[in-house]
């Protein structure tokens, strides 16, 4: 089981905590909610995102920009140049939009906490940044092992999987 997951493209690390916890449309509640809380620039707005989902989302500025344009077109922020950079700021009209869809932001906020709550998601957090860690270490390695040393290795893994598995059924 565990290797069939791994050659199927889900790879050691796939999950529901890895992806977007976003619907169509959700993501701009919470950069309005973001730039609400203070002007912003995009490169923040990746990160405080990044932040709010411990570390297990980084949504890629070919998402957020366009949230961002969009936006702004629609007259909910407005951006000024600082530094090089775009600072988005929240107007009135984009207060309302907000104000008048608070159900729905405070849903999507509902998700989000649900999605990426867990009690001890910093924890998980640190735990698959190790798997990681290893996988790279051990991928570079493993390329040159011979097979008794590489059945070895598989052989622990496999034997680590049976246990962290009856863990989490217990």
């Amino acid at each position: 089981m565990f290797r069939r997951r791994i050659f199927r493209g889900e790879g050691f690390f796939g999950g529901p905590w890895r992806e977007s916890p976003f619907h169509k449309g959700d993501l701009k509640y919470v950069v309005l909610g973001l730039i609400k809380d203070k002007p912003r620039y995009g490169y923040e707005i990746i990160r405080a995102l990044e932040e709010l989902s411990h570390g297990f989302y980084t949504p890629s500025p070919g998402v957020v920009y366009p949230t961002l344009q969009m936006l702004e077109e629609m007259g909910y922020i407005s951006a000024v140049e600082q530094d090089g950079k775009k600072v988005y700021t929240i107007t009135g009209d984009g207060l309302q939009f907000l104000d008048e869809r608070k159900d729905l932001a405070d849903e999507v906020k509902k998700h989000m906490r649900h999605h990426w709550g867990a009690e001890n998601i910093d924890m998980l957090g640190q735990m698959m940044g190790e798997f990681g860690e290893m996988g790279r270490k051990m991928g570079h390695r493993l390329r040159h092992a011979d097979p008794e040393k590489m059945q070895r290795v598989r052989d622990v893994i496999s034997h680590a999987y049976r246990e962290i598995e009856a863990i989490l059924e217990e």
